[in-house]
Parts: C-alpha cells; sequence; structure tokens
C-alpha cells in the first residue's frame, strides 16, 4: 500500500512544507480543523507510535514548540492544541505517525466538528509566512 506522506517526503506528491530536517518535515494539513492546522511528521515510516523507539517519538516531539511558535506568529491564534491518533479506531486516516497542530481562536468558538478544504492560495501564503517564522526563530 503507498502511503501519502512517504510520497510526499520521497517529492512524489505536493504538499506545502513549512518545517523540513534530516528526520521530518511539518507540512500544511489540506483538510484543517483551522486554517495553520500543520503536521508534523517523521521522516521514518512507522505506523504507530508504539513502533517507534522512545528516542524518535522523542525527537518528533521535539520540533512540536517550534512549529506551534511559528504557527502562532503567523496566524494571530490565541492558543493550539496538539493531537496524536494512532489505529482506525483513533480517527488516524493516514496510517504514518504525524503529529496534529491545530491553532484555536477565542472568536471561532469549537470547530472540532467543522473541517474545511483549504485554499490552495491560502494555503500557499501561510505556508511561506509560517516557514519564515520558523527560520527567524
Amino acid at each position: 500500500m503507498t502511503c501519502i506522506f512517504c510520497d510526499i517526503i520521497a517529492g512524489k506528491q505536493d504538499a506545502y512544507l513549512i518545517y523540513e530536517d534530516n528526520t521530518h518535515i511539518a507540512i500544511m494539513d489540506r483538510y484543517p480543523i483551522q486554517l495553520g492546522h500543520s503536521l508534523v511528521i517523521p521522516r521514518e515510516h512507522h505506523e504507530k507510535i508504539i513502533d517507534m523507539s522512545i528516542e524518535d517519538v522523542s525527537s518528533l516531539f521535539a520540533k512540536v514548540p517550534l512549529v506551534a511558535r511559528a504557527i502562532l506568529q503567523a496566524t494571530g491564534a490565541d492558543g493550539f492544541n496538539i493531537g496524536q491518533n494512532n489505529g482506525k479506531a483513533a480517527n488516524q486516516i493516514i496510517p504514518h505517525v504525524h503529529v496534529h497542530i491545530i491553532p484555536r481562536y477565542e472568536k471561532m468558538g469549537n470547530p472540532w466538528k467543522r473541517r474545511t478544504i483549504a485554499n490552495d492560495e491560502d494555503l500557499k501564503k501561510l505556508s511561506h509566512k509560517i516557514k519564515n517564522f520558523i527560520k527567524s526563530n
């Protein structure tokens, strides 16, 4: 079975990349809960977090504050949620470990049940803005 995240990492599939290093990438979520919703993904394929070593999990979560801080700066969000799903029963849609960073806005109420399909131009502009904040931190 093909993994869309592995395809993105290999450059076979397009994504709005906001961060990358030798072991991880971060991209904009194509179906965001809120604009700015992003995913931090290890380059090495593991289906569930329990398949990873403690060191690899630590390395994955060490990227979250850097990316989250940039998302908050770029979006002006009031807060954020972190999510990490494992298995179909936990609503893991892509079977490749990833961490969701979801910006939250007090004025918007609880959007957990509303998802949209993001506009490509909005994703492109915001991905560049977030990348610039990551570079400056």
